[in-house]
């Protein structure tokens, strides 16, 4: 039998990264407090892109897109969890778009070919629903899309179940037993459970996760956010939202397709973080951000954001619901994956500040990287590509903040 490993957190990372080390030989239990999916994966707009600022997060986000367009074969289920419609970014100033096209030679130069800067007719002839006098340019990928993310974590789980995995749900961690600094055994509500290798996969809890491991407390921030849903109405037709991408505004409002009747809306404004909210507390709107509470609500200044630049959105019969959860978001917007300075059998993979999921099967190869080093590790090879990881791990220098956009 292989070494013992206990995953933390049964959402896409975690059932992900039980997945890849079932895979390498390890003898794996996940513990989860609630149920498979319960935090912040069955809460989120699910955009998966490409089109980021740094090579790091374009290669690993090529390496995840192919592995969800494979995820039969690569993972397991019946179903492809991504819908490949493209991210449509519009940019409305010349700084934006000279800022654009220096990104879009990065991405060419990672292999990202497909990612291109659209102006004038050529943006408008592609998608003649944006308002062409309130945009001046975009960037588009059209292998950039969306997630079904319960499929991810539901088929996830059962693929691991099938290599051996043991799932506990309802399994709260309280404690640890250690010899030194290490960690000997996880204890939950459900028992004690030997460890060789811990793996903290619980984002936005991470931080008070690690005060019972013995971590080192990151600055990972718990943020309030909020999606809307509205009524498909007006001149645009069920054919054309289906096809819609996930489009982002100049103002960082975006939206995409949730069904032929329904749009998913979404905008990441400030907001006091909630350093010790409950389970429950995912699903509570503030009233600022409630639909219901009217017109002058964030919900509606979302909606009027989006129809500036895209005005038969303007035309929908109305907005029908509020959801919400919480980003585990860090200080430069990129996510923690590597070794606990303090804990030497402890692997932090948290902080996605919004992108856990598109980052799901990036950081299950980087967490199975990390498990058979015992160390941090400099690269991760990745569709023929040595992908540095170092802009993710523990004490990193600093780096280019990744965009706060979806």
């Amino acid at each position: 039998m292989g070494q013992a490993a206990v995953v933390i957190g049964a959402g896409i990372t975690g059932t992900l990264v039980a997945h890849t080390l079932a895979q390498q030989g390890w003898r794996v239990v996940v513990l989860e407090a609630e149920h498979v999916g319960a935090g912040s994966s069955s809460r989120t707009a699910a955009g998966i892109r490409q089109q980021f600022s740094t090579p790091e997060t374009v290669l690993g986000m090529r390496y995840s897109v192919d592995v969800y367009r494979n995820f039969p074969e690569r993972v397991g289920g019946a179903e492809v969890p991504i819908v490949q419609n493209g991210y449509l970014f519009l940019l409305g100033t010349a700084e934006e778009k000279e800022a654009a096209q220096a990104r879009v030679r990065l991405q060419h130069r990672c292999g990202l070919v497909e990612a291109e800067l659209l102006e004038g007719r050529a943006l408008t002839d592609r998608f003649p629903w944006v308002e062409g006098h309130a945009v001046l340019a975009a960037t588009w990928c059209p292998s950039d899309g969306f997630l079904h993310p319960a499929t991810v974590y539901n088929e996830a789980a059962l693929a691991a179940q099938r290599l051996g995995v043991e799932l506990i749900q309802r399994a709260r961690v309280i404690g640890v037993e250690r010899s030194g600094a290490r960690i000997d055994a996880v204890v939950s509500t459900r028992g004690r459970h030997p460890a060789d290798l811990v793996i903290d996969a619980t984002n936005a809890w991470s931080p008070r996760l690690a005060r019972v491991l013995g971590g080192v407390e990151l600055p990972i921030a718990a943020l309030k956010r909020c999606l809307w849903f509205a009524e498909r109405a007006g001149s645009l037709s069920e054919a054309e939202l289906l096809a819609m991408p996930l489009t982002v505004a100049p103002s960082g409002a975006y939206m995409r397709p949730e069904n032929g009747n329904s749009l998913l809306m979404g905008w990441s404004r400030p907001i006091e973080a909630e350093p010790e909210f409950s389970y429950d507390d995912q699903d509570r709107v503030p009233p600022e951000y409630f639909h219901k509470t009217g017109t002058d609500s964030i919900a509606y200044e979302t909606w009027a954001a989006l129809a500036e630049v895209v005005p038969a959105v303007g035309e929908f019969a109305g907005i029908t619901a509020t959801t919400a959860g919480y980003y585990g978001t860090t200080p430069d917007h990129n996510p923690y994956l590597g070794y606990d300075p303090q804990v030497p059998n402890l692997i932090r993979l948290a902080g996605f500040s919004g992108h856990g999921a598109m980052f799901g099967p990036f950081t299950a190869l980087v967490a199975g990287q990390l498990a058979a080093a015992g160390r941090d590790v400099p690269t991760v090879p990745a569709l023929g590509h040595d992908v540095p990881v170092a802009t993710f791990q523990l004490g990193r220098d600093p780096v280019v903040p990744e965009s706060q956009v979806i």
